[in-house]
């Protein structure tokens, strides 16, 4: 797979060798998510912060991760379903680059590591319902 790494440098630092132990190819590196994409890039992963490698443990912290919007809600459900960007897009009257932004901002979001990460993290904390 051919992504794009988005996020802090650190952030990137951190999560880099993980993507590429798992054989993952970083085409490009960036702070915000270019747009247009290239072509050749088949996702966006967004960097998490370290604080959100404990998720499960911000309640215990204080700390409260940022909440998904009614958007990105609709968009995690059709994640959830199995459906591809395309199909999504279709589904929701938006452009693929939208929903593109929106599965990057939900991993980012949640703290996962790519979509089915972020539909596991979402159906253990009930956002989600499979």
């Amino acid at each position: 797979m051919r992504v794009v790494l988005v996020g802090r440098r650190a952030d990137r630092d951190r999560l880099r060798p993980r993507l590429v132990a798992a054989g993952i190819a970083i085409v490009a590196e960036a702070t915000v998510q270019p747009e247009p994409l290239p072509e050749s890039v088949e996702a966006v992963v967004v960097a998490p912060p370290p604080w959100s490698d404990a998720v499960d443990g911000l309640a215990d912290a204080g700390a409260r991760p940022e909440p998904l919007t009614s958007r990105e809600r609709e968009v995690l459900a059709l994640v959830a379903e199995g459906l591809p960007n395309k199909a999504i897009a279709a589904t929701l009257g938006i452009s693929d680059q939208t929903v593109k932004f929106h599965v990057a901002a939900i991993i980012g979001k949640l703290g996962a590591a790519n979509r089915t990460d972020a539909v596991r993290l979402a159906v253990r904390r009930g956002l989600v319902v499979i």
